[in-house]
Formats: C-alpha cells, structure tokens, sequence
C-alpha cells in the first residue's frame, strides 16, 4: 500500500520496520522531510521521483512531495480488539470507548474520524468489512497518522459486534435523529460504551438501530438538518469523554 503526506511520517517514524520504499519528489526535500529522513533506519531504501511519478503514485491526492510504500496495515478481528482494549483498561482503570462505523463509505470520513478518536482518547475503531470504507491511503493520509496508533478492527456483521460487545458488558449508544433519541448531552456516558456513527447518507442500518440501548442527536440551530459524519463523529467522542472525566472527579471529591 502507498500511504503519503508528511503527518503520516510522523507516526510512521515509531513504526519503521512498515515502510518497505520511501519516494521523496525531486526538488521537494524541505527541512521537514529532511527530519523524517534523519530519523529512518538505514536499510529504507529511498528513491527520488517527479513530480508527475509521485502524483500517479499517490492517485493526485495532497502528498506533500513524500510518499511510502508499507506493508498493509494490521486490521484486528473483534476478539483481538477486546482484549486490546480490556488490557488498557486494567491498566488505566478508565472505562473504554470504541468508536464503531456503520457503512461510513468516504475513506476521508474514516481517516478524519480516526484523527479525532486518536485526540479523544477512543481506544479502537470498528470498520464494516464489505459495505464501508477501508484503510485506503486516502483514509490514512486524512487520519494523519492516527491510523497508526488507534486499534481498528474489521467485521463483517456489526450489528453482530455490537451483540457480542453488549455480552461483553457494553452499551450501545448511536447517533440518530428521530423521537426516540435524545440531546447528545444527556447521553449515558458513565458506562463501558460503544459509539455508532451511521452512514453518511442513509444513517444506522435497521439491524445496528435494533443493536442501541439509546440513541442521541446533536441539535441543528440553522437551516442545515445535518453534519459531516466525521465532524458528529467528533462532537460525540469528546462529549462522552468530557462527561466520563466529569464523572471521575465527582467520585474522586465523594
């Protein structure tokens, strides 16, 4: 896979043994590429391109004039994720919050959601195998890198997940508007939790809807009835997380 973009290589440059060739674009080694180059083992093989070679390498997409080939990034199952996160759990001893996308299918979505889990302080992300958006290189140049350092776990069936999550002792909340959810402020935060976004057009599929112990919206104030998937996402994320950090002070005073 060709990832690209020089946030990318910020995180990559924990992870050296992913990156199989790096091209960086002739004429384009700035100061910040040079620090990338200093910081990458020696057995890198680097290879210096045009500018026409590198916007073909990377689909025309904002490459920022560097660009890797690494091996395809590890997608957890469900299982692996649990333990993942039950094992950061014991050691943090704050409750887990997964973020789970229901056939999100713009990879910029899905990169820009994992960027705002990885600011959150989500502990994994769970993708739809067949109907959304992969870890494309468009997803993990928007993601800046997060798609690195945030667990992702591929299903097939997330409403499936989202049962087998609920055995595991989790609640489901999703974002959804209609009468039966109500203002994301009020949403019960205080608890093992998986967030659902829902698709960019359609929302959550019946079978994930059925899957939620609630459902919450964020107020529209103008005359757009909508937000980007990835900017609710955010709201959501850093709402349950500021309500949980509320909660932990109040049983710190009690």
């Amino acid at each position: 896979m060709i990832v690209y973009g020089k946030n990318v290589f910020e995180t990559l440059k924990d992870s050296p043994d992913q990156i199989l060739d790096l091209y960086v674009q002739n004429g384009a080694r700035d100061k910040r590429i040079e620090k990338i180059l200093s910081t990458l083992p020696k057995n890198v093989r680097l290879k210096t391109v045009s500018k026409k070679e590198m916007d073909k390498m990377t689909d025309q997409g904002v490459h920022q004039g560097i660009a890797a080939r690494v091996k395809d990034l590890p997608m957890l199952s469900l299982d692996e994720l649990i333990e993942a996160v039950n094992a950061k759990e014991k050691k943090t001893g704050r409750l887990p919050l997964i973020v789970a996308l229901d056939e999100i299918q713009d990879p910029h979505n899905v990169g820009a959601i994992l960027r705002s889990a990885d600011a959150s302080g989500a502990d994994g992300v769970i993708l739809c195998k067949h109907k959304g958006a992969g870890l494309t290189p468009a997803a993990v140049k928007t993601s800046a890198g997060a798609a690195y350092s945030v667990p992702v776990a591929s299903v097939s069936s997330l409403a499936g997940a989202l049962r087998k999550l609920k055995d595991h002792g989790y609640w489901v909340g999703g974002s959804d508007f209609d009468e039966s959810s109500v203002d994301y402020r009020k949403g019960l935060y205080d608890r093992k939790l998986v967030l659902v976004i829902g698709n960019e057009g359609k929302g959550m599929s019946k079978s994930v809807k059925d899957a939620c112990d609630f459902k919450v919206h964020i107020p529209m104030r103008g005359e757009v009835q909508s937000l980007n998937a990835s900017v609710a996402a955010g709201i959501l994320m850093y709402e349950a997380q500021a309500a949980r950090e509320a909660n932990e002070a109040h049983n710190h005073k009690g």
